[in-house]
This record gives C-alpha cells, sequence and structure tokens, in this order.
C-alpha cells in the first residue's frame, strides 16, 4: 500500500504544471560537455578516445547513490554483485574481473590506490565525481588495471566552499547523517573536514536466531589541506578513516528448479569488521611546457570475518579470516602541455605491500581447528609512456608501453588445535614468485567539427599472479598471470549546440590464463587459471537536455563473455559455456526534472526517476542457474528553499524479487535482491 501511494503521489507531482520563472536558486548548471573530473593524466573525458563514464554529485543526489555497487547498471558493462559483505566487493568491466584475491579493476580515491577488494566498498558521501574507464589503462595508471579504472574525487576547498549537513531516516530503520565543511583561508590555503555515519537494521531475518542477519554500522571521517605556496605549486593531504561493522552473508537454501527461497537459517551470527585508512600526499607543479605529479600513499587495512559456512542450523564449521594489511605506494607522472602537435605522458609507479592473514577453520562437531598463517610481503615497480602525434587535420595517433615487475613471497604455516589445548604443526613453506611483463597501447583518433571524434584502439591488459590462501595439493599454492588484448572502435558526437551527446563504443577481448575462482566447502575459494576466454559487446550512452530544466540519460552495455577454452578436472570442461557473474545487458533510462519558484515559495523542486535493468547472469561455470534480466525503478523528490533542500526518495519501488547472488557449497544458496525501501532526508548548505 505504501509503495502505491508513494508511485501515485509522485506520478501526481509530474503531471501537475507549473509556470516556469528565472532561476533565483543557488544552483549549479551543467553542460553535457562539462569536464566532471580534472586530473592530470586525460583531459576532458567527452573528447578522450577511450570508453568511460563520469558523473557528478548531482548525479549521485537526484539518485541517491551511497555506495560504488549501487553504480551496477547506471554506468554501461559495470557490474559489482551484492553477495555478503563489504568484504566481497568484486568488480566486473566487460566481463573482466576477479571475485577473490587481487581486483582486477583499478580504484582510486584522490589519486590513492586501493589494492585491496575488501577496499572497494566505501561511503560516497561528499563524493565530486566519479569516472570509470573501461578497457586496459596500464600506459596511464599504476596496477591492475586489466580491466579498467573506477577514479573517485572529493572536492578541493580551493574550488568548492560550503558547509553541508544531512540528516535521513527510511524503513528498516536506516539511519544516516553527513556532516562537512569546505573553507578557503585564502588564495592559497584551504582545508575541508567531513564526517559520516549510516546504519541499517538489516533486510533479512536469520530464522535460526531471531535477529537480523545483515545489519550494518559504519562510519567514516575525511580531512583534506590544500596550499598552494607559488602560482605553480600545488600540495594536497588527505586521509580518511572508515570503520564498518556489519551483520553479512544472509544465504538461505534456494531451489532453483521451483525458485523457492527458504531465507537465512544458521546457528551463528556472520559478521565483518573493518578498519580502514587511507592517505596521501600529492604535489603537483604546473610548468610552461609540462605538468608534474608526485603522489605518496598509504594504506592500512585491519580486517575480520566470521561466517557459519555450513549456513545449517548445526553447528558443523565456522571460518573466521583475518587480515592486516600495510601498503606503500608513490607514483610520479609527467605531461605535456601545449599547442605543439606531439603529446607526451611518462610515469613511475612503485609500492609495497605487506598482508598477514590468518584463515581459522573450526569444526565445531570434531572439536578441532585448523588455523593456517600467512605472511605475504609484494613490492613491484611499473614504467609506463604514452606518446601521441597530431598527424593532420584533426587526425592523430598514439603508442603507448608499459613495464611491470612484480615479487611476492608467502611464508605459510598450518597447524591443527584441539579443544583440550593440543597444537601440531600440519604444514609449512615459504615460496617466492616473480613476475614481469611488457604491455603496449596503440590509438588512433579523428577529431572533427570541434567536439566530435572516433577513435580505434588496441590495448594489453595483464595481472600478475600471486597465492592462494587455501589449496588442497601443492600445485594449487599459487596461480599464474593473466593476459588479455582490447579492441575497440568507438565515437562521441555533440549535436544540437550541445542538447544531445551521444557515444557508442564496440570492444572485443581476447584472454588468456584467466584467473577465475573455484570453491571447495570446509576448504575455501581457490584460484586457478582457465585457458581461453574472449568477451565482445558495446557500449552506448545518449544524454539529452530538451526543455530548460528536463535532462534525460540513456545508458545500455552488451557483454557477451565466454569460456573457448576451460577444463576444470578431467570430468569437467566448461569450453564454450559463459562466464560466471558477468551480465549480458545493463540498461539505464535516467529522467531529472527541475521546476523553478513553484508556487512562489519553493525555489526548486526536482522530480527523478531510474529504470535499472541487469541480467542475465550466469552464476557459475556451469551455467546451471541464471538470474534472468530483471528490472528496478528508483524514485526521487527534491524541494529547496534557500539553504533547505527535503528529499523523499524509494528504491525497487515495484518491490522486484530477484537473486543477487547463488553459489553450491554443500547445498544450493543464494542472496535475495533488496527489497522496496522508502527514506527521506533534510539538507542543510551554508
Amino acid at each position: 500500500m505504501k509503495k502505491t501511494l508513494l508511485l501515485c503521489s509522485l506520478l501526481a507531482l509530474s503531471s501537475l504544471s507549473f509556470a516556469e520563472e528565472e532561476d533565483t536558486a543557488k544552483i549549479m548548471k551543467v553542460k553535457l560537455d562539462e569536464v566532471l573530473v580534472t586530473g592530470i593524466k586525460q583531459e576532458n573525458t567527452n573528447r578522450s578516445p577511450l570508453s568511460v563514464s563520469a558523473v557528478g554529485q548531482s548525479f549521485l543526489q537526484n539518485n541517491e547513490i551511497k555506495s560504488v555497487k549501487e553504480l551496477s547498471g547506471f554506468i554501461p558493462n559495470f557490474f559489482m554483485p551484492d553477495y555478503g559483505s563489504k568484504q566481497n566487493s568484486p568488480v566486473y568491466i566487460r566481463g573482466i574481473g576477479s571475485k577473490i584475491n587481487a581486483p582486477s579493476i583499478g580504484f582510486y580515491v584522490d589519486d590513492i590506490p586501493h589494492f585491496e577488494k575488501s577496499a572497494f566498498d566505501i561511503d560516497l558521501a561528499d563524493v565530486s565525481s566519479i569516472e570509470v574507464l573501461r578497457g586496459p589503462q596500464g600506459t596511464l595508471y599504476g596496477r591492475n588495471a586489466i580491466g579498467g579504472i573506477i577514479n573517485i574525487h572529493t572536492f578541493s576547498p580551493l574550488d568548492y566552499q560550503n558547509t553541508r549537513m544531512k540528516v535521513g531516516y527510511g524503513n528498516y530503520n536506516d539511519f544516516e547523517t553527513t556532516i562537512s565543511n569546505y573553507t578557503k583561508v585564502n588564495n592559497k590555503f584551504g582545508f575541508s573536514v567531513m564526517g559520516t555515519y549510516h546504519q541499517n537494521d538489516g533486510y533479512f531475518v536469520n530464522h535460526a536466531t531471531g535477529s537480523k542477519a545483515d545489519n550494518i554500522r559504519n562510519g567514516a571521517g575525511r580531512i583534506s589541506l590544500v596550499w598552494k605556496p607559488s602560482l605553480r605549486w600545488t600540495l594536497r593531504l588527505s586521509s580518511s578513516l572508515d570503520i564498518s561493522n556489519q551483520g553479512g552473508y544472509p544465504y538461505g537454501a534456494y531451489d532453483p528448479e521451483t525458485k523457492d527461497w527458504s531465507g537465512v537459517d544458521y546457528d551463528s551470527y556472520s559478521l565483518y569488521r573493518r578498519t580502514m585508512v587511507s592517505s596521501g600526499i600529492s604535489a603537483r607543479y604546473e610548468g610552461h611546457s609540462f605538468l608534474f605529479n608526485s603522489q605518496t600513499s598509504y594504506q592500512y587495512i585491519h580486517d575480520h570475518q566470521g561466517i557459519d559456512q555450513d549456513f545449517t542450523i548445526n553447528p558443523i564449521y565456522y571460518v573466521t579470516d583475518r587480515l592486516r594489511q600495510n601498503m606503500f605506494s608513490e607514483e610520479l607522472t609527467f605531461r605535456s602541455k601545449g599547442e605543439g602537435p606531439y603529446h607526451w605522458i611518462t610515469g613511475l609507479f612503485l609500492f609495497s605491500q605487506k598482508d598477514d592473514n590468518t584463515v581459522d577453520v573450526n569444526y565445531l562437531t570434531k572439536d578441532f581447528s585448523t588455523p593456517k598463517y600467512y605472511e605475504i610481503p609484494d613490492r613491484g615497480l611499473a614504467v609506463y609512456h604514452q606518446s601521441t602525434y597530431d598527424l593532420y587535420k584533426g587526425l592523430s595517433a598514439s603508442v603507448g608501453l608499459r613495464y611491470d615487475y612484480e615479487y611476492s613471497k608467502n611464508n605459510y604455516e598450518a597447524y591443527k588445535q584441539t579443544t583440550a589445548g593440543n597444537e601440531t604443526m600440519t604444514s609449512s613453506f615459504n615460496s617466492k614468485l616473480h613476475f614481469n611483463q611488457f604491455t603496449p597501447k596503440f590509438t588512433l583518433q579523428n577529431t572533427f567539427s570541434k567536439n566530435n571524434l572516433l577513435y580505434a584502439s588496441i590495448a594489453r591488459g595483464y595481472k600478475a599472479g600471486g597465492f592462494n590462501l587455501t589449496f588442497q595439493t601443492d600445485d594449487e599454492r599459487s596461480f599464474k598471470p593473466e593476459y588479455n588484448w582490447n579492441y575497440e572502435i568507438g565515437t562521441k558526437l555533440h549535436f544540437f549546440d550541445n542538447r544531445l551527446y551521444a557515444e557508442l563504443c564496440l570492444f572485443y577481448i581476447d584472454w588468456r590464463n584467466q584467473q577465475i575462482n573455484k570453491t571447495i566447502p570446509g576448504v575455501g575459494n581457490i584460484q586457478q587459471n582457465a585457458g581461453h576466454s574472449d568477451s565482445k559487446g558495446m557500449e552506448l550512452t545518449l544524454q539529452s537536455t530538451p526543455v530548460k530544466g528536463l535532462h534525460l540519460q540513456f545508458n545500455y552495455g552488451y557483454t557477451y563473455a565466454r569460456f573457448l577454452e576451460y577444463k576444470k578436472s578431467d570430468t569437467e570442461d566448461y569450453s564454450g559455456q559463459i562466464l560466471p557473474l558477468v551480465p549480458r545487458n545493463t540498461l539505464a533510462l535516467n529522467a531529472d526534472y527541475s521546476l523553478y519558484k513553484v508556487f512562489h515559495t519553493i525555489d526548486r523542486l526536482t522530480l527523478s526517476g531510474s529504470l535499472l535493468g541487469i541480467g542475465k547472469i550466469y552464476w557459475m561455470e556451469d551455467n546451471a542457474v541464471a538470474q534472468p534480466f530483471y528490472m528496478t525503478l528508483n524514485l526521487k523528490v527534491m524541494a529547496t528553499k534557500g539553504h533547505f533542500t527535503w528529499e523523499v526518495w524509494s528504491k525497487n519501488v515495484t518491490d522486484t524479487d530477484y537473486i543477487s547472488y547463488y553459489f553450491v557449497s554443500g547445498g544450493k544458496y543464494a542472496q535475495k535482491g533488496k527489497p522496496f525501501t522508502i527514506g527521506t532526508s533534510v539538507i542543510v548548505n551554508l
């Protein structure tokens, strides 16, 4: 009933006719060709020869997007499955991704790299823009960019000044509050502080315990200092703290034939705890003929996972996973500046990472546990260069080359502990791995009619191998690197005085030694290499402002990814099967309509709606079970008067029933997608 009333109310509001008057509210008007991201590595994304999607703060606010996972569907061929907790946050772009171990997608926040997949799911409070670059980006970025890059940017206090407070509440006892301040002390110095807190009681009840299985408490803070000691130098210090405490893994038995989900029903509380500190110092110099940037970064992660991995009401076994990670990195970037025919960018990337990991399987019915300890230091360096030459009247060619070297070591010890306190070492070893690789990139670009372009590119992607945290045989201790060749052609076009923007890209990816996961009950996840895979598809984006106040956007992505050659075992041959966790289609239709001086009392009234579609998704290599294509509807109303904005939002208005994750581990289990949610918030801008 609530959903029906909300939908009717929004439709009624959208049908009202108001006289439009001159905008007197303090609103930033955005053009289609606006540069949402200002970075040292690429120019305006709408004029760059690569497939990229960029969204700004207004887009995130209008669509009530609070995490990167919620961009699934909005961004063409971008998918982050929601299956349990912040720890499990894999990203797939064009079918390229990794379920466990190191991600295949680069992730940066204010140029600070996030290497661990558990660091990807962060709160997006007070984010200025997000860009997603599809395809290998090794000649522009530091590490593991075989599938693409996610760049998140926050505001600089020298460019943006504001004090903002937000308080919101929704069903499932969803409460959030954010306060931020951006102050420009003078033309040379500014600072910003931000704090946010979010809680939710959870969507799914654990029948065995009678409590919610997926509750969450998350707090985060960020501080930034920006100093311009001279006209050419800019220094920025950023530091953030993120603390998460959540229940997780709301899995229940699932019958693929009848589509019957029994609900969560296991005896031990499953959880995920994370403390993450990310800090970075950047120094940027803008000379007459070149730009220089130094980015020094540090990240510390301490997390703890506990999961009832038999997923039953019986005390069979319980798995705990603890990680302490320290990561240092340094990236130096030089880029040419000027109007000449020759342009270049050169970079050096160094990193050092140490993981201290403990995996403990407690066999409750057998009164013993098997703790395993891993100390894994990783070090690496990369050198990359890209040259671009303007050949003739808008036609230019680019050639890039990257060299990677990585060294990894694993100090491993395994024990068997009984409840009586007896402990026996069962295994130990010290292993070393070395990897190195050259990866080139070639691009041909033709710019015409000022803002329009055609491009074609060929790029090789590379991701180093590594160690498995669980294994059954010595051959499973480690896995090999993976490689791909990405071929794409695309165009970016502006029409009708920039009122219509269109972007189209076609791609084909040839993928060798794909790193793929297999799950063994009571053992864990093991990474191994598939022989040969490919992925092909397209991305389409249309943006339009047909009339004043109305903004329309259509995004569509198609991916057909399959194993060409993959023999998992002597009895399991998955050659020709579709890759798991890769949606065949992603679709988003967004509409925002703003009215000004409504009833002479409201400065601005904004009606927003988004229709999202995702699927078909095969969950496992055998393609036995799939989630068909499904759609969800989100709606939002925002009313602004002076410094105050009142919002009413809803997600999954039609309460679409779908599976967000499915797996087999002793039995068949699934997690349901989030149900209909509704909430309201008040924002104060001073």
